[in-house]
């Protein structure tokens, strides 16, 4: 880690001991998306996995349908920050065009660019068919998450997000400030490898809110596994369409939400 993201800090204990030292913090810089020359969003976000973000972005999103419709990402670090710029074809320009033209206020999270509230319960797509998950794919997949988190090793302070086999064998991570940045991060290293993500499982290790079940199900994948507990809109929006949802994830234990095949 650059020495830009490590500071100084006294640590303060207990019995009114103090001691110096460097700490590492997670890295937080504004991260500007263009599209087709456009300002579409200016997020703050970790600068690594860029490409990543900018195409998971844009497929969560809705400006891009495939990853053939994003081309020629470009990353670049300027004085304030980092620019990452894309081409877009396909449908997604009328909803570029259509954001850039009303300004929205920016946000990082699945509400970007919604106007109203009867577009934040328009229907999901209803997911793919799958068999429910073995509890022991989740624990297996825990284990091993650390592994996959070296952001987090050094600062304790990154969210996570990654995607399993079926038996829990972790085959993508991507790390974050930010959690609902994490998802578009890892749905972008997935669409970039051209990874089948209906028999696996995503893992987060963040809260499971409306964002994240968004992000997973447009993502294309069936299951979500999180560490923390969803919110209500989130249960919601995860049965209506037939996401598996295991939550509060632990090493001897994890919470059953949804299952649309429960097992026999």
């Amino acid at each position: 880690m650059r020495d830009k993201y490590t500071s100084g800090v006294t640590e303060i204990r207990a019995d009114g001991s103090r001691r110096e030292l460097q700490r590492a913090f997670v890295p937080e810089v504004p991260v500007a998306l263009e599209y087709n020359g456009l300002s579409y969003a200016v997020m703050m976000a970790s600068p690594a996995d860029l490409e990543d973000f900018a195409r998971g972005f844009a497929l969560t999103e809705g400006l891009a349908r495939t990853p053939s419709d994003m081309t020629d990402i470009a990353v670049a670090e300027v004085e304030h920050g980092w620019i990452v710029r894309a081409q877009l074809t396909g449908l997604g320009i009328e909803k570029l065009t259509e954001r850039v033209r009303t300004r929205v206020a920016e946000s990082s999270c699945g509400l970007c660019g919604i106007e109203n509230l009867e577009a934040v319960s328009a229907p999901l797509p209803r997911v793919a068919g799958h068999e429910t998950l073995a509890p022991g794919a989740i624990f297996a997949a825990l284990g091993k998450l650390r592994d996959h988190q070296p952001l987090t090793k050094q600062t304790g302070a990154a969210h996570a997000a990654a995607f399993c086999t079926a038996d829990g064998t972790i085959l993508h991570a991507r790390e974050d400030v930010g959690r609902h940045n994490a998802m578009d991060k890892l749905v972008g290293a997935l669409a970039a490898a051209g990874q089948d993500v209906g028999d696996g499982f995503i893992l987060s290790s963040a809260r499971c809110s409306y964002e994240i079940v968004e992000k997973t199900v447009r993502a294309g994948a069936t299951r979500l596994v999180t560490i923390s507990l969803p919110t209500s809109m989130a249960v919601e929006r995860a049965k209506a369409a037939g996401l598996g949802l295991w939550c509060l994830a632990r090493d001897d234990s994890v919470l059953l939400v949804n299952d649309p095949k429960p097992a026999a």
